[in-house]
């Protein structure tokens, strides 16, 4: 086959792949299909689950492969072509979704599926149908034709305008950079931070240093940077991003995010919503804006006279007045006081690959899987690895690949995202591949990647998003594995991992001294744990402020009278933050979660999912948290459905009763101060 792209026989051919061949791919694939759906509903006239679903499902499922390479590589890459090709797809594949999604006789037909659905029909095939019912008339399948083209002219402009949104955010962090001339400045930055600074301005042919806003530079400048001139400096580089306020106008994202509101808003009232926030929580567990935004002034409510207290003890250390660009510093400062702890301490303890090792005898003692390494894999680049996942009787369930650490180009943040989804149609079975992606601190000049332990907490939170991917028992692509679960519950799998991260019996496996090989000391960990609550609270509002904001703004849009974004976010942080932000602070323009990426109205989703983690774990700590019968349980009600069940239901299966927010008020320390 000369397109590697269309070869979807085994793993995508990385060494052969390149942007040419994508539009091409994509062309060929979806005028196949295109054929293929012709001919189904020509021939089909009284279609069944078989004869209707299953070769729709298996289109889906061919076409996903072709394109999540393509994606992937857009955003670990981040080269001129890669990204010039994205974005010229992105029309093709969005207005082949909406027309199969607008498509009546295709609608007609898969309710005639639904009508023959028996008693003893599974429960996997009738919330396939059901799911793809409800999203025919979410893309405006029962419209008249004149809205119709206007909801996929709307879909089309909104996949543009994200990924431009996307792109200009990693134009404009790529762009920034300080450089520094006397290394007295950079005072209290771990050695390696330095030795990346010291690197990165001899390959521009400078001399000194020169500090750049990849995550792990802006996150060591933020916690340990002894000047408050520096840490002042990045905070306004890091919020300033893509925005009127930043160094370049071309990369401002403040059309953007009027564009992308007014269209959400458009496009939910043609569908018969009221609001954007109305159209997005029809997909998620909450029932309305007014639940959501109920739920998080609860947990302000709950969590405020603690973190007012955590403020007022961090005053009175600093004694002075606390600054945005000092929280996190005077944190880190307040827990080395208290605890006699420090992140350049807990770091010599967290190589990568000994966290790595540790994580997979985790996900083995739990659930009995095993995980190897295979070098023969070809990746994208040569951090990235392959590792084939085995369940104890030694069948393969599927494998990841894992790309750990920042470089130029890729794209920031950490995330999962499917390679390959389960499928299991016609008795061929395709096992779950995933993409793992993280961005750590690369490795030193001995070859050492040190974690902190946040980042060992991301990459927990990273490997559930991943076991909930690879360990599905569904055999229908579009409700394996995360595909079908509703927005708010996915987190529920990756925030509970990260629990995990802060058990002394998790993390003496996870650690080894980069000089003796010594396991994390069970002191230190007592005192790390001990300043687990540090800040706590005050991190609870920070992130009730960004869902609050989400919500807010797209339930309140309205097109007469838009009101200004900065406005919205104004009167959120009068009620919930407790920190004033400078005036320059423009944290929408940068806010790709809700603007580029799928947590639109759904922000909330971290909180709502972080309830009903600390509510599961609750159970595990109960029983012992290497506890094999609810260990089996939470595999087996929670990781292994899909989207083939009522998620609530599913969960008050696993844990005997609906969740509740005592466990994530204790986890957090709220409880009791």
């Amino acid at each position: 086959m000369s397109n590697p792209l269309l070869d979807t026989s085994s793993l995508p051919r990385f060494a052969e792949i390149a942007p040419e061949h994508v539009l091409p791919a994509l062309e060929q694939l979806i005028s196949a299909h295109r054929s293929r759906l012709d001919e189904l509903l020509n021939t089909a006239t009284d279609p069944d689950f078989d004869s209707l679903v299953l070769p729709l499902e298996d289109m889906e499922h061919e076409l996903s492969r072709v394109w999540s390479p393509v994606s992937h590589l857009q955003g670990v890459l981040g080269s001129p072509e890669w990204r010039e090709v994205y974005t010229a797809a992105l029309p093709i594949l969005t207005e082949h979704g909406t027309e199969l999604s607008q498509n009546v006789r295709l609608q007609q037909a898969y309710a005639r599926v639904d009508s023959h659905l028996s008693g003893d029909t599974s429960e996997a095939r009738r919330s396939t149908v059901a799911l793809a019912l409800r999203d025919f008339h979410l893309a405006g399948v029962d419209l008249p034709e004149r809205e119709k083209t206007r909801f996929r002219e709307i879909m089309q402009s909104l996949a543009a305008i994200r990924a431009d949104f996307d792109h200009n955010v990693q134009d404009a962090s790529d762009a920034w950079a300080l450089p520094v001339d006397d290394v007295a400045e950079l005072d209290g930055l771990p050695p390696q931070v330095v030795q990346r600074a010291a690197a990165e301005a001899s390959r521009r042919d400078r001399d000194g240093w020169l500090l750049t806003l990849d995550f792990p530079t802006y996150h060591a400048v933020m916690t340990q940077a002894e000047n408050r001139g520096l840490r002042e400096t990045f905070y306004h580089g890091w919020v300033t991003r893509a925005s009127d306020q930043g160094a370049n106008d071309e990369w401002d994202n403040s059309g953007n995010i009027e564009e992308i509101l007014a269209l959400r808003h458009e496009a939910a009232k043609l569908v018969g919503f009221d609001s954007y926030a109305d159209y997005s929580l029809a997909t998620k567990m909450a029932e309305s804006s007014g639940q959501v935004i109920d739920f998080l002034r609860d947990l302000a409510a709950h969590s405020r006279p603690a973190a007012d207290a955590e403020l007022a003890e961090l005053r009175e250390f600093a004694g002075m007045t606390v600054e945005p660009w000092d929280l996190t510093f005077l944190l880190e400062k307040l827990k080395q006081q208290k605890h006699s702890i420090s992140n350049e301490v807990l770091r010599q303890y967290f190589p990568a690959a000994t966290v790595m090792s540790g994580l997979f005898e985790l996900a083995s003692r739990l659930y009995g899987v095993s995980f190897s390494q295979d070098p023969g894999v070809v990746t994208w680049h040569e951090d990235a690895r392959y590792y084939h996942v085995h369940n104890a009787d030694g069948e393969e369930v599927g494998g990841f690949y894992a790309d750990l650490f920042a470089r130029s180009g890729k794209r920031t943040g950490a995330w999962v995202d499917d390679c390959v989804n389960r499928k299991n149609l016609d008795g061929a079975m395709t096992q779950p591949v995933g993409f793992l992606v993280c961005n750590f601190s690369p490795p030193d000049e001995g070859g050492r990647s040190l974690l902190t332990h946040t980042d060992v907490v991301t990459v927990f939170h990273e490997f559930g998003h991943m076991l909930h991917h690879l360990l599905t028992r569904i055999d229908y692509p579009s409700i394996a594995g995360i595909n079908g679960v509703p927005w708010d519950a996915v987190e529920l799998p990756s925030q509970f991992m990260e629990n995990f991260a802060w058990s002394y019996e998790v993390l003496e496996r996870c650690s080894a001294n980069a000089d003796t090989g010594e396991p994390l000391p069970r002191d230190l960990f007592e005192r790390l744990e001990e300043s687990r609550h540090t800040g706590a609270a005050l991190a609870m509002m920070r992130q009730i402020e960004l869902a609050l904001f989400d919500m807010r703004l797209h339930a309140e849009y309205d097109p007469a009278a838009p009101e200004d974004v900065l406005s919205v976010l104004d009167q959120v942080r009068d009620e919930v933050s407790l920190v004033r932000h400078p005036a320059y602070n423009r944290l929408p323009q940068a806010f790709s979660h809700i603007f580029a990426g799928g947590y639109g109205a759904g922000y909330y989703s971290y909180k709502w999912a972080e309830v009903l983690a600390a509510d599961a774990f609750a159970a595990f700590e109960e029983n012992g948290i290497f506890d094999a019968g609810i260990a089996a349980r939470f595999r087996r009600e929670i990781l292994e459905i899909g989207g083939s069940r009522d998620f609530m239901q599913a969960y008050v299966d696993f844990r005997g009763r609906k969740p509740t927010i005592d466990a994530l008020l204790r986890q957090s320390g709220i409880l009791g101060k």
